[in-house]
């Protein structure tokens, strides 16, 4: 058999320059869509495991503990739907009392100008009751309601004690209504019942919503400063003005509306300071027209001759005033005359 036979019978022939190969193995399948999504999705929670500070460790024991976290919330959800947590506190408070932490004593402080027996009252209610048992929020809420309390801080001071401190709202003045006398403070809040006899030496305010106009009459003062010493009281006509009253017995009657009010007043102050308007027995000055002064004068007397810049100045004819003389107030209205 010629080596040429041999090459085609015994053996695979192999054509020369060709780019063939012939594999002897089995043949491998081409990998699935399947397994490219697998290798990639490994691959991601790889990286990710990567960039968490600890790695696999770190991000199991986060998952640990949001398990146990919800496990928890879960557990204490079950306790309050069974009220345990109220049973618990209720035990406590009972050990609590047991071992001496029980309300014995009450404190109050602050309490300048008011009676401390209406604090005193509403505090001791807590008396023998466990210091745990105590709802400060409520006991301040009660205390709140006493018509000179301003503020009021309430504290446990253990074994035994409640500690109360008080701030008091400031009288700024009285108000006269419908005969009957009212300390009121700065806000026009009425803090108690006042007599002829024994009021402050405070600004009298007269006529119906007079206290709610507390803030505004102050203002109004702070306008022209110079008559605050000397002012005795104030009458809210109408529920609409002011008229004011000084020590030296003049009455000034003011315009409507805050401005004018305010311009009025620091006219008359200028006025004042010029010509001592104040304490020579005029009765009445009427400013509720910016164009004219008009004066009220005792019987048989002339208004006086003014100097400086001011309106045309005349004289209130016999029987005017009625508004004024509507108004005015009753012998209360004066705390000289008692």
């Amino acid at each position: 058999m010629s080596p040429s036979d041999r090459g085609t019978t015994g053996s695979t022939r192999i054509k020369r320059g060709g780019n063939s190969k012939l594999s002897t193995g089995p043949v491998s399948a081409r990998p699935t869509r399947a397994a490219k999504a697998g290798r990639s999705a490994k691959g991601n929670v790889n990286a990710l495991m990567r960039r968490v500070p600890g790695g696999e460790a770190t991000l199991r024991r986060a998952i640990g503990w949001s398990v146990a976290g919800l496990v928890l919330v879960a557990l204490i959800g079950v306790a309050s739907f069974f009220g345990l947590p109220g049973i618990v506190h209720m035990e406590a408070a009972e050990l609590a009392a047991r071992a001496g932490f029980e309300v014995k004593k009450v404190e109050v402080h602050g309490t300048d100008h008011m009676d401390e027996t209406a604090v005193y009252s509403i505090a001791l209610g807590e008396v023998d009751r466990s210091m745990l048992n105590v709802d400060l929020a409520t006991l301040r809420d009660q205390i709140m309601r006493l018509s000179w309390v301003k503020d009021a801080r309430i504290a446990r001071r253990l074994p035994n004690t409640l500690v109360v401190d008080i701030v008091e709202r400031k009288p700024a003045a009285v108000w006269q209504n419908q005969g009957k006398l009212a300390l009121i403070d700065d806000g026009g809040a009425v803090l108690e019942a006042v007599t002829p006899d024994k009021m402050p030496d405070l600004p009298l305010l007269v006529g119906p919503q007079a206290n709610n106009q507390t803030p505004r009459l102050a203002k109004l003062m702070e306008t022209a400063p110079a008559l605050k010493p000397v002012l005795a009281g104030a009458t809210w006509v109408g529920n609409r003005r002011w008229d004011l009253r000084f020590q030296s017995g003049e009455t000034l009657a003011l315009p409507e509306g805050d401005q004018l009010a305010a311009a009025a007043l620091v006219d008359f102050a200028r006025l004042d300071g010029i010509n001592r308007l104040l304490g020579r027995g005029i009765t009445r000055f009427d400013m509720r027209d910016p164009d004219k002064l008009v004066l009220r004068m005792p019987k048989g007397s002339s208004a006086p001759a003014l100097v400086g810049d001011h309106p045309p100045v005349s004289q209130e004819k016999p029987g005017g005033g009625e508004e004024a003389a509507k108004h005015a107030p009753t012998a209360l209205a004066s705390k000289d005359q008692g």
